[in-house]
């Protein structure tokens, strides 16, 4: 099962594409999805939107077969897996995602620069109006595109991909990833049981990537060429042939059916950037309440800054959960910040029972 089967249809969302919510999470990554569960668990009715056509952030799009292994709990964990059980654990709430859709813009319900204690209003860009009492950003990096492999755009779809979105697809095949950086190599360390043939191609001599896993990487059996960089793809229909580039000018053919282009992204917070919150080099400044500069909007995650940040999905997690926290209290001043343990309801509903 995916993290997609396990989504229900937006029913939150009525006809006039309006929704009514307490708290709206703007960003269905990890964060967001824990921030969907612990909101649940907090009693409060949540939205989630995103501009993805299904959750799970970052890790899907690029990552959903990469093994994860610094979550608590799991010894390792594939993207995938982690995301469907991220929304099966939120589920139990009834979150509402509006998915497909980027958050554009932050106002009052008269249309203003919000103000302490009024209800706010996102809306994105196909014109549902989220309206909410708070809202907790856990967008990661924003929106991200897979740099280009340079000449490769005519080959996309025809055997150059950015993403492995499922390993078996390159069972028995010859492939070429392309790139130094941790997911180059745990492309390669992740396929070499499964493909015919793995061939590293990177432009440097040193690594990016962690050294362990470059050390693993050279111990198996992907044939590892650096400083080089892809010359050319050949093929009819589909792809045959990857031509590498030497720094001295020799070129040498790589027989391959998939070359995969590990090269990164760039990113952007876009609209974001023009809801009034302090942003620093694309990153939202928080304090220790993961409080942003505007009354009512938290953050937590990748895309939050602050003195001694760790960007790791454990640590959004925990951010997550201190986000949610402070904003029931924003929301009514009378709960305690502090809900007690989920272990102690038998039912695991928290506030949400009472």
């Amino acid at each position: 099962m995916t993290a997609t089967d396990l989504v229900p249809s937006p029913t939150g969302v009525d006809d006039d594409r309006r929704v009514d919510a307490d708290l709206l999470v703007v960003g269905a990554g990890p964060a967001g999805l824990y921030a969907a569960y612990y909101a649940g668990f907090r009693g409060l009715r949540t939205a989630l939107v995103d501009s993805l056509p299904e959750p799970g952030g970052q890790v899907m799009a690029l990552y959903p077969e990469k093994m994860v292994y610094d979550v608590a709990g799991f010894p390792g964990i594939r993207g995938r897996d982690l995301v469907a059980g991220l929304v099966e654990q939120a589920a139990r709430f009834d979150p509402v995602y509006v998915l497909g859709e980027r958050a554009e813009s932050l106002t009052d319900e008269a249309g203003r620069r919000p103000r302490a204690g009024e209800r706010l209003v996102v809306t994105t860009d196909k014109g549902t109006r989220i309206t909410c009492g708070a809202v907790v950003i856990t967008g990661g990096i924003g929106t991200f595109t897979p740099r280009p492999l340079p000449g490769g755009a005519e080959w996309e779809g025809r055997g150059l991909t950015y993403v492995v979105k499922h390993l078996a697809a390159h069972a028995g095949q010859d492939v070429v990833i392309v790139g130094g950086g941790d997911s180059a190599v745990d492309w390669a360390l992740a396929l070499e049981p499964l493909a015919a043939s793995v061939t590293l191609v990177h432009r440097r001599r040193n690594f990016r990537a962690h050294a362990a896993s470059v050390a693993d990487m050279e111990r198996g059996r992907t044939v590892v060429v650096t400083d080089a960089q892809v010359d050319s793809l050949e093929g009819d229909d589909v792809l045959h042939t990857v031509h590498v580039r030497a720094k001295d000018g020799t070129v040498t053919p790589y027989k391959a059916q998939a070359v995969i282009a590990a090269l990164g992204f760039t990113a952007d917070i876009g609209p974001l950037e023009r809801w009034g919150i302090d942003i620093v080099d694309r990153k939202i400044l928080v304090d220790t309440a993961m409080r942003t500069s505007v009354p009512g909007v938290y953050s937590a995650g990748d895309i939050t800054e602050y003195a001694g940040k760790v960007r790791l999905i454990s640590v959004g997690f925990g951010e997550a959960a201190t986000a949610v926290n402070n904003a029931a209290t924003y929301l009514d001043p009378d709960q305690p910040l502090f809900p007690g343990h989920s272990s102690d309801d038998p039912a695991g509903l928290g506030a949400a029972a009472h």
